[in-house]
């Protein structure tokens, strides 16, 4: 019986078909707790703890559990969290906006007029859409790529409830680049209890040369590493060579704590453009929670900083 189940699940149109369902919905019949224990334990080879979760990860997983307000929803829109931060310390700090829509055929040659541009999807974080300059944009490819990140919905995969109910449209935003034409360093403000703990900086980003290094807030090397995949077995390391600190660095840490004073635990993204500061975006959940500190013992310092019952 057994074997005869086997053959029809791997060998006929129904099995096809079951598999299909299977993996379209996996996600969304899981329970938000069992899929986050599953998908950590494969990651980290144990179980969280997520009744007194103790390591920083641990406590990232919790927050994405029992941390679920309707503001989080609102400053994980790229599009609504920009009243949050005119509200909150002006509109000088957003990037340029210059269009927006909830409709990819309204990206095309006509609407796009102002270059060099990014254009993304305010619910999502697969980056973004770089166009320097029309000549030779394919803008079919274009809309029927938005039209895919337009169907996707966050919250089943990654748990992470404050995408649930964003509604998905697409932005169009200057792309900034510093005066020789790079793209500037990406800094990371990582906020506990409405303080800066540490601060990330991601350099040569979508490059083979993109690195992590992480600093204390007083422009000191943390001890640790925290790093994402970029594929092919390859990590964001920190490089060996050390970043000069910004000058725009004390602003930076007084600007996050105001944005964080409303949340436990957030990551606070900011752009350096030749001395000028501009908002990335703000990040409840780190990586999921799913990706080592190294040193572990790092792991569980850091948690140990960070209180969930205020």
């Amino acid at each position: 019986m057994t074997g005869l189940l086997k053959k029809i699940y791997h060998e006929t149109l129904l099995g096809k078909v079951l598999i299909y369902i299977y993996h379209k919905t996996r996600n969304t019949i899981i329970p938000d707790a069992i899929h986050i224990k599953n998908t950590y334990q494969k990651k980290f080879g144990k179980n969280p703890d997520l009744t007194n979760p103790k390591s920083l990860n641990e406590k990232i997983l919790w927050l994405k559990l029992n941390d679920r307000t309707s503001l989080h929803t609102i400053c994980a829109d790229k599009y609504a969290v920009r009243e949050y931060i005119i509200d909150k310390i002006g509109a000088k700090y957003l990037v340029p906006l210059y269009f927006e829509t909830l409709n990819p055929s309204d990206v095309n040659n006509k609407t796009i007029n102002t270059l060099p541009c990014i254009i993304k999807a305010n619910h999502d974080s697969d980056g973004g859409i770089f166009v320097h300059e029309k000549r030779n944009v394919n803008w079919q490819q274009i809309q029927k790529a938005l039209r895919v990140r337009l169907r996707k919905n966050y919250y089943p995969a990654s748990k992470e409830w404050q995408y649930k109910n964003i509604k998905p449209r697409i932005i169009v935003e200057k792309l900034l680049v510093d005066k020789k034409g790079n793209i500037p360093f990406d800094y990371k403000i990582h906020c506990f209890n409405g303080k800066v703990r540490m601060i990330q900086v991601d350099l040569n980003r979508g490059t083979d040369q993109h690195y992590r290094n992480w600093y204390s807030k007083d422009w000191t090397r943390e001890p640790y590493k925290w790093s994402s995949p970029k594929g092919n077995g390859v990590y964001t390391d920190p490089s060996e060579e050390d970043l000069k600190k910004p000058e725009t660095l004390t602003e930076m840490i007084k600007l996050s704590e105001i944005l964080s004073k409303d949340f436990i635990y957030v990551r606070v993204d900011w752009y350096d453009v030749d001395g000028s500061l501009y908002f990335g975006e703000l990040t409840f959940h780190h990586d999921g929670g799913y990706q080592k500190i190294i040193p572990e013992e790092w792991d569980l310092k850091l948690g140990q900083e960070l209180n969930l019952h205020i």
